[in-house]
């Protein structure tokens, strides 16, 4: 996870965010009244987020590694310290490892992308929870970035893959266990956003079938407009799954 967003709607309600290329989605939420902390480990990307944010809404920066337990719990605790609840969190976490083939990944390379992709999002959204639960009004709304790898794998790509597939379970049992609470949980899978981490699109990349495609891309405020949408809706209804992707993307018939 490179950074969480805190936000705080008009009516009182905070959520958190994660988002680092998607760096649109701080500025949807920021034009869309919502008041926008964000929370990462390179205090220049969050500089430049919290620079980025047009108002109504409000951003500011809190240092903080959702790989680490105790990092995270700080970063809820000053979320409650500031905002006094928590309305949304929006687990982005991404990153990858070396395309390379299976057998010559390091056990390093797995870690980190577990880690990143997997463990922090768990780490916050248990955060989360606890909050959520106990404040009043009680429940809140949890969005985790999926991706289209959550359906289907790019060539040497385990470790993005499996985690991916991975937050999928993550957000139906999050959806599950919060329903008692008041805590709904729903999943964006995005494809192709023009981002640094797509960069390699336009140059080609390695299809299933071994050959080399450059492949269409989309601009990245579609995804922002769509989290907003999700995120804009009342507890009593939820965008259980949701996959925004370039047009022309090779993903249905992919493999």
């Amino acid at each position: 996870m490179r950074f969480a967003n805190l936000m705080k709607t008009p009516e009182n309600k905070k959520s958190v965010n994660d988002a680092n290329e998607l760096l649109n989605d701080s500025v949807a939420l920021t034009a869309a009244e919502h008041h926008v902390v964000a929370a990462g480990r390179t205090p220049a990307t969050l500089a430049a987020t919290v620079a980025a944010a047009p108002g109504p809404g409000s951003a500011e920066a809190v240092t903080a590694d959702v790989t680490d337990a105790e990092s995270v719990r700080e970063l809820f605790e000053q979320t409650v310290a500031a905002f006094g609840r928590l309305d949304l969190l929006f687990n982005n976490a991404g990153t990858g490892a070396p395309p390379v083939p299976l057998e010559d990944l390091t056990f390093e390379q797995w870690k980190r992308v577990v880690d990143i992709n997997l463990t922090g999002a768990f780490l916050c959204t248990q955060a989360a929870f606890r909050l959520m639960k106990a404040q009043d009004p009680r429940g809140g709304r949890i969005i985790n970035n999926g991706s289209i790898s959550a359906h289907v794998p790019r060539p040497n790509s385990a470790p993005y893959t499996a985690t991916k597939h991975a937050i999928t379970g993550l957000t139906r049992s999050t959806s599950l266990d919060g329903r008692a609470w008041g805590i709904a949980c729903g999943q964006i899978d995005i494809g192709n956003a023009a981002t640094e981490m797509t960069q390699r699109m336009s140059k080609g990349i390695l299809q299933p079938n071994g050959a080399i495609a450059v492949e269409p891309v989309m601009d990245v405020s579609a995804v922002a407009d769509a989290v907003v949408y999700m995120a804009g809706l009342p507890l009593e209804a939820n965008v259980q799954f949701m996959t925004v992707m370039a047009t022309a993307m090779p993903f249905i018939g992919r493999g």
